[in-house]
């Protein structure tokens, strides 16, 4: 059985939530950034223009909202069997997201990820400033980060499946072996190698062999 590298979007891909909203709605931005999310997801906004412009509104908030937001976020159906599946098998799995390190990293610890990698907010005095530090993750390096983590693990594109629903996920599912389309927008439906519309990821073991 050949292992593979499995790849996946974070924001309503791994977890059910987009955590940008989540904060939104502590900062009391929720409807302008769900309205900016919807455009990006969409295609019809630049990611990392979509990105600070969200990330703006929540000036001033403290830090704690990390705690609040934590226990809304809710993993989506079948991740941990879908895990110990691609584990059992010898594969890796890794999640990338345009979302935060804040919020992934305990995730990503809980659900025993191989990788994973995501936006940082600047933070100040405990309050957020309205601005990222460091490279904005955006669709080019999501496509990026899959080959890096393939070189790594030592398995061909060919062997790696990408994962996603927005429209940022495409160069990252153009480069995977096999790209997933999870409950997907539509720009991402057209141009994926599988649709899945069942919000249930151990799916994934079906279609890779791993289960009958």
């Amino acid at each position: 059985m050949p292992r593979f590298l499995v790849v996946l979007d974070v924001d309503s891909t791994l977890i059910e939530n987009e955590v940008i909203e989540l904060l939104a709605d502590a900062a009391g931005s929720g409807a302008a950034v769900a309205a900016i999310t919807a455009r990006a997801m969409n295609g019809e906004m630049d990611f990392e223009e979509s990105l600070r412009s969200r990330v703006a509104t929540l000036a001033g908030m403290p830090e704690s909202v990390f705690a609040e937001v934590a226990a809304l976020v809710c993993v989506t159906g079948g991740v941990p069997e879908m895990i110990a599946g691609v584990h059992a098998f010898g594969g890796r799995v890794g999640a990338i997201s345009g979302g935060f390190h804040e919020v992934v990293d305990p995730i990503a610890e809980a659900l025993g990820l191989d990788y994973w990698r995501a936006n940082r907010l600047e933070i100040v005095d405990g309050a957020f400033t309205g601005r990222l530090v460091g490279r904005v993750i955006d669709a080019r390096a999501k496509a990026e980060t899959l080959r890096e983590w393939a070189e790594d693990f030592e398995v061909p594109l060919a062997r790696t499946v990408a994962v996603g629903d927005g429209a940022n996920d495409l160069p990252m599912m153009a480069a995977a072996g096999l790209s997933v389309a999870f409950d997907a927008k539509a720009p991402v439906r057209d141009r994926a190698d599988v649709l899945m519309n069942v919000r249930d990821l151990s799916q994934l073991l079906s279609l890779l062999g791993m289960r009958g």
